[in-house]
């Protein structure tokens, strides 16, 4: 599925919209925990890449996030914001074999350390949705 954006709704409810569908309670809280220290940097966050960027047409939410997970393991120094794509991918319908084969791609492109840095942080967030699931 892709998104189509409404240009009627404003660019900052559209991202709000789009990072509740793919982050759920992740993105709440990268966005929450901006409030003390950037909060125009939070609107921004919501505004540019989830109401523009995430919104288009001519790719579906679970291609953006196969694409965002490969660049953020390919960086090598975003755990956090990978930890939070990997429950989105999660989110969009991505499986866990799926998200291990992202990063283990990734190892060719970005090296052993950025993949092996990428397997830990799926492995953290996979251990919390199995803890999430089992209560």
């Amino acid at each position: 599925m892709t998104q189509k954006q409404n240009f009627a709704e404003s660019r900052l409810d559209r991202g709000r919209r789009a990072l509740a569908e793919i982050d759920g309670e992740g993105g709440e809280k990268v966005v929450a925990s901006l409030a003390d220290i950037a909060p125009d940097f939070a609107t921004y966050l919501l505004e540019f890449p989830f109401g523009d960027i995430y919104c288009r047409e001519g790719l579906a939410l679970r291609d953006r996030e196969i694409a965002t997970i490969a660049a953020l393991t390919a960086m090598g120094t975003a755990q956090p914001q990978l930890k939070v794509h990997i429950a989105a991918g999660l989110n969009v319908g991505l499986e866990r074999e799926e998200i291990v084969e992202i990063i283990m791609q990734m190892a060719v492109y970005a090296g052993f350390p950025a993949a092996l840095n990428g397997l830990s942080a799926a492995r953290e967030v996979f251990a919390g949705h199995a803890k999430e699931a089992s209560t």
